[in-house]
C-alpha cells in the first residue's frame, strides 16, 4: 500500500483487519515520516470522535429533545385553543337561555335575602312573624321522561299574623318581585282582638346548577 492508496480509503466503509493487514505488507510502515504524519493523522481522528461523543453529541441529543418538547407543547397549545373556541361557542349559545332563568330564579344567596326582605315587608306593614322556614329543594324535570333538572323549587313555610290590610300590602309587595314567588297554600284564620293569622307556603325557584348536590 502506498500513500496515495492510503489517502483514496472510503473512511465510511473501511475494514479495520483488512487495512492492518495491507499496512503490514507495505512499505510505508519503513518511513518514519509517514508513520509521524499517520500517528497525528489517526490521534485527531480518535480525538474528533472523543470530543464528539463526549460533549458535542449529549448536547445534540439534548437539543433535539428540547425541541419535540416545544413541538408537543405547541400541540398540546392548539388543542386547547381549539377547545376555548368550543367552549366559547358553547357558552355564547347558552348565555340567552342563562339571562333569561337568572332573572326569574334565585341563586342561593339571593334565597337568603329574600328572607330579610319577607321579614322587612312585614315589619312595613305591622306584621309579626311567627315562623319563617325554609324546606329542602325539590328537583323539577323538564319533562316526565327526562331526567335532566330543568330547575329546583323551593317551598318556604311560613305564619304571620296582623291585620288584614298590612298582610294584603305584604303580599302586594312579594308579587311585585322581580323573581318567581308562589304561594302554594295558604289559609286565612281571623283572630279575634288581634286580626288575623295566615299559615301556608310559598315557594321560590333556584338555578339548577346552584342546588345540585
Amino acid at each position: 500500500m502506498n500513500l496515495s492508496e492510503l489517502k483514496n480509503i472510503d473512511l465510511k466503509n473501511i475494514d479495520i483487519k483488512d487495512l492492518v493487514e495491507k499496512l503490514k505488507n507495505s512499505e510505508l510502515l519503513k518511513d518514519k515520516k509517514f508513520l509521524t504524519k499517520f500517528s497525528i493523522y489517526f490521534v485527531s481522528i480518535m480525538l474528533f470522535f472523543i470530543i464528539y461523543y463526549a460533549f458535542i453529541n449529549p448536547k445534540v441529543e439534548a437539543q433535539k429533545q428540547r425541541i419535540n418538547v416545544m413541538l408537543q407543547n405547541e400541540k398540546q397549545t392548539g388543542v386547547f385553543k381549539q377547545e376555548i373556541i368550543l367552549l366559547k361557542a358553547r357558552i355564547k349559545k347558552l348565555q340567552p337561555e342563562y339571562d333569561k332563568k337568572s332573572k326569574l330564579f334565585h341563586s342561593q344567596k339571593e334565597v337568603e335575602g329574600l328572607y330579610q326582605n319577607i321579614s322587612d315587608f312585614a315589619s312595613t306593614n305591622s306584621l309579626n312573624i311567627i315562623n319563617l322556614n325554609k324546606e329542602n329543594p325539590v328537583p323539577i324535570s323538564e319533562s316526565k321522561k327526562a331526567k335532566k333538572i330543568a330547575y329546583f323549587k323551593i317551598p318556604v313555610s311560613y305564619e304571620i299574623s296582623g291585620n288584614y290590610l298590612g298582610y294584603l300590602k305584604f303580599r302586594r309587595a312579594l308579587a311585585k318581585s322581580n323573581k318567581v314567588i308562589n304561594f302554594d297554600r295558604e289559609q286565612i284564620t281571623v283572630v279575634q282582638g288581634t286580626g288575623i293569622k295566615s299559615v301556608g307556603t310559598l315557594s321560590i325557584v333556584g338555578l339548577p346548577d346552584e342546588y345540585k348536590k
